[in-house]
Order: C-alpha cells, then structure tokens, then sequence
C-alpha cells in the first residue's frame, strides 16, 4: 500500500527543507491562533488557503497532541492545553532585559544616534542601558538615571499606558515642583499630552529634557499581557537629530519597538 505523499519525506527534503506535513500542521495552528475566538473548521480553512478536508485530517493530529481542543457543544477548535502550557513556558524563558539590549544595539547601528532602555521601578521609569553612536559628537546617558514622568520621552510613555493609579501622585508632585509649560500644570492638560502619546504611539521632547540642547524620542514595549514593559530610547543633540513623525528615527524606532513587543508575545491589535 503506497503512503501518502504528504505524510513522507526524503533524506534530501528532511535534511534541507524541513518536514512539509509539520510545516501544514504549524500553518493550520498559526491559523487557529490568530483568532480571537474558537473557530468553525470552514473558518480555519479559509485561514489556512487550504481545502477543509485537508485541514480536518491534520486537526485531528493536533487534537491527539494536545496543540488543538475541540468545544463538543459548539464543534469550535481552539488552542489546546498543550499549546497554552508551550506558550507559558516561551513567555517564562524570555529575558526581556536582554532581547532589548539587542533591540537597542540594532536601533543604533540603524540611525546613528544614541539608544537606551528604561524599565519602571518604584523610582519611576529609569535608564538601566544605553548605547552610543558612531559619531564624534553625541549624547552620553547615565545607567541608573531616574527620569521625571512629566519632561522625559520614557516617562510620558510610560505614564499613558501605566494604571493611572501608579502614576497620579507621582505627577501630582511634579507638577508641584517642576518649572512646566502651562498646559502640564493641570490634569487636563497632562490627559490631553498623554492622550496624544497613546495616539502617536511615541513621544518625543526637546524643549523640557533633562538636559538643555538635548532631544529624545521614545516608545513603548509591550509584553503577552498587553501591559507596557520596556520603552525604547533614541537621543541626540536636538539639532542634529530629526524627531519629525514620519522621519527616519521615528519610523525606526517605533518598528524597533513593535517588534520587540511582538517577540516578548503582544498581539498588535492590543495595543493602546
């Protein structure tokens, strides 16, 4: 009785391209995963680009697996309990810290200017690395450098997409003790601001950074929970850096930044 062909491969085709029936079965699993919701067979089908007999027979295999689940009341699929355990165990073993070090390594060699990496802490949101460009003139960062959420890139970021409950008092006091424009002095004014960050999925400053002649821009990183984890910083002598939205640096940094936030397991349809 000759086998099916999908189900076989060579030496040739296992040592250079792979396993094809594994590859159909991951397609029809990125297609159950991209729902929102359990799907209909026809529905993961159409997902797939492939007949639904087809995807029937390979669905079976992944129910047995445990990758894939079948709702008996609805005949819905959805990821099984062995997906959802291998999921877990990805998300643990990612160190966020380091995957952004890369990310930020990678920014810079791309425009040419300084990057950083700031976490939240009970400080608020703070520097823990940067990296210098491969210019004579640039902009040095201190690891450790504690930034105000009102006047610093990170810290407009992280403020529009904290709980507000983690930042109120925090910008209650700065606005006591700050010199700030006078549309931050009240909290419909900072609403407005950090409204327009969320919008612009970035922020940037000049005028008000911590360091006269200095400009930044930042974006915000996202984790599997949809909850802001990371920013991404690009510095530079404000003059000589374009801060513009579609230049350059603010495309770069915002593809940078959604890209780490896709690696560490956010969907984009979340983000705020």
């Amino acid at each position: 009785m000759p086998l099916n062909p999908e189900f076989t491969a060579s030496k040739d085709t296992e040592g250079k391209n792979g396993v094809q029936s594994l590859e159909i079965g991951m397609t029809i699993l990125r297609a159950i995963s991209s729902g929102h919701r359990a799907m209909m067979l026809k529905d993961i089908a159409a997902a797939a680009d492939m007949p639904a007999s087809k995807v029937h027979r390979y669905i079976v295999s992944l129910v047995r697996s445990g990758l894939v689940e079948q709702d008996t009341a609805t005949s819905r699929y959805d990821l099984g309990p062995f997906a959802l355990s291998l999921g877990l165990v990805a998300v643990d073993r990612l160190d966020r810290v380091k995957l952004g070090l890369s990310a930020i390594a990678e920014l810079r060699d791309e425009i040419n200017q300084t990057t950083a990496l700031a976490v939240w802490s009970e400080h608020g949101p703070v520097i823990i690395r940067s990296v210098r460009p491969y210019r004579p003139i640039t902009v040095n960062v201190v690891t450790g450098t504690a930034l105000h959420l009102l006047t610093s890139a990170s810290g407009r970021v992280f403020a529009a997409h904290l709980p507000h409950e983690l930042t109120r008092e925090r910008i209650r006091a700065e606005q006591a003790r700050l010199q700030l424009p006078r549309e931050l002095l009240t909290a419909v004014g900072v609403d407005a601001m950090l409204a327009q960050v969320r919008q612009d999925g970035v922020s940037t400053v000049a005028d008000y950074h911590l360091v006269p002649g200095v400009a930044a821009a930042a974006a915000p990183v996202f984790n599997f929970k949809h909850e802001i984890t990371l920013s991404l910083l690009a510095i530079g002598v404000k003059d000589m850096i374009d801060l513009s939205p579609t230049g350059p640096v603010i495309s770069a940094l915002k593809r940078s930044a959604n890209a780490l936030s896709l690696r560490l397991g956010h969907a984009p349809s979340h983000q705020t």
